[in-house]
């Protein structure tokens, strides 16, 4: 049986990629299978410093992680890396890698940088252009989207898979990577709405300081769907959750 590959992106920088990566991965490991975190291009680290992928390992448990490039500046991956006069990563190394890994183990999480567009080298390719690149080496691959909540998450969504359907690549669905604690309107609104802007279904919902949780394994598979591993109903939480219950508010 192959591994499943999961190349995970977010609807831009801190929307709870590298927590949303490590829940993937702790429902995976309580399950018993045996899995990998590929973090293609780490930007803002210095060398020695723990990176996404080390923070995956410390939330999530014993698995194996393994980092491509590493550029000193918290920028897009090929900025980084021309200001630091370092090498560009390309998608074959990234295939390598992922191969390797898929080679050994049951689920290989890739997390990339920002959002699926942004510039990995000068040519302009991208973690889609990674996705691609494994997709045409034969391994199975799919994309989950981690997005924002609140207003102005649709748009972004939405566009994020056009992209991914302009060039072939399967969105295996989207996860809120912070569900807020009193969500508003706009929030319980969007649960109902993420997936039709997306195309794909709601994978589950975090909630939000979900790093700083006691048992975050058990965190993780409360609030991730059965596509993921978890145990998250998705139609009792969009009820529980729905517009008409959000608190009123007046206007000051």
């Amino acid at each position: 049986m192959s591994a499943r590959i999961l190349f995970v992106t977010g609807t831009n920088t801190d929307v709870g990629k590298t927590v949303a990566t490590a829940a993937v991965a702790a429902v995976a490991l309580r399950a018993g299978l045996k899995v990998a975190v590929l973090k293609p291009g780490q930007t803002g680290v210095a060398p020695g410093e723990p990176g996404d992928a080390d923070e995956v390992r410390r939330l999530a448990g014993e698995l194996t992680v393994r980092e491509l490039a590493r550029y000193p500046e918290p920028l897009a991956p090929d900025t980084a890396a021309r200001r630091a006069g370092m090498p560009y990563l390309s998608p074959a190394e990234v295939v390598s890698e992922v191969a390797d890994l898929a080679s050994t183990h049951d689920l290989v999480l890739v997390e990339g940088a920002g959002g699926l567009l942004v510039r990995y080298d000068d040519e302009g390719r991208t973690l889609a252009d990674q996705a691609r690149a494994v997709l045409d080496s034969g391994l199975p691959a799919s994309v989950v989207l981690v997005a924002s909540a609140g207003l102005g998450t649709l748009n972004i969504v939405a566009l994020t898979a056009e992209a991914l359907a302009a060039r072939g690549l399967p969105l295996a669905g989207v996860l809120v990577g912070s569900w807020p604690a009193a969500p508003g309107l706009a929030e319980r609104c969007n649960l109902a709405d993420l997936p039709r802007s997306a195309g794909a279904p709601l994978l589950g919902a975090l909630p939000e300081r979900s790093g700083g949780a006691a048992d975050f394994a058990a965190l993780a598979y409360a609030s991730l769907g059965p596509e993921l591993g978890g145990g998250w109903d998705v139609e009792h939480f969009t009820h529980v959750h729905r517009p008409e219950s959000a608190p009123l508010r007046s206007k000051g």
